[in-house]
């Protein structure tokens, strides 16, 4: 679940926001202000500015009907298509598409992310390639609204649960995971690299690297 076990910090315009932190989760308060400092320092050859703190890279593709609030940074060759709802506090990476009528809120999408048909992402990081398929969604508040533990109770020693201190955390998605279509990833997921989860999946707790989550919650290893 640490942060060097799940992404390629190469294939993000934010890795020096992870430097010096464990778990990915610990930057999910930091990324509005990251994109402010950063985007100051974005060549304006590269990157125009539009409004308060949006800035979007010249090459990225916009829809005219979509709507973006800052702070955010749509990256080089990004598409961001019709009826997209961005709503601050976020980075959108280097050919990453967000789909029609797709919302994203505080979120660091990695390049050559996907996220393109209806799909919510909020308090989330998504890693190198992955992609949530039509419908699916992070639910980012516990119905409680109890603070969101990470629980890996099934894969280490133990009543192993990380408290996060957040009220409000997504899903953490390693490099290159498929999310299968209207699946529901629950607050405090956090799912390993090359991992695949079934269509209509209900999907909570840490997922190791190279799993498959079935329908009814059972995990395999691909190997």
């Amino acid at each position: 679940m640490k942060i060097n076990e799940l992404y390629d910090l190469t294939q993000t315009i934010a890795a020096p926001l992870f430097s010096g932190h464990t778990y990915p989760w610990e930057l999910l308060p930091l990324i509005g202000d990251y994109i402010v400092a950063l985007g100051n320092t974005l060549p304006a050859d590269e990157y125009d500015k539009i409004g308060h703190d949006v800035w979007i890279a010249k090459t990225a593709k916009v829809a005219k009907t979509a709507s973006i609030t800052g702070p955010a940074i749509i990256g080089k060759d990004a598409e961001i298509r019709h009826c997209a709802f961005i709503r601050g506090k976020a980075i959108v990476g280097e050919g990453a598409v967000v789909g029609n009528s797709t919302e994203l809120k505080n979120v660091i999408l990695f390049n050559k992310v996907q996220v393109p048909h209806y799909n919510y992402v909020g308090d989330s990081i998504l890693g190198y390639k992955s992609h949530m398929g039509a419908g699916s969604i992070t639910s980012n508040v516990k119905s409680d609204k109890t603070l969101v533990t990470v629980n890996a109770s099934l894969y280490e020693a133990g009543d192993k649960k990380y408290e996060t201190g957040l009220k409000k955390f997504g899903a953490m998605l390693g490099d290159c995971v498929e999310v299968g279509c209207n699946s529901v990833l629950n607050p405090g997921t956090v799912i390993g690299r090359n991992s695949n989860v079934y269509p209509l999946s209900s999907v909570r707790g840490y997922v190791p690297e190279g799993s498959i989550v079935k329908t009814g919650g059972i995990i395999v290893s691909k190997i």
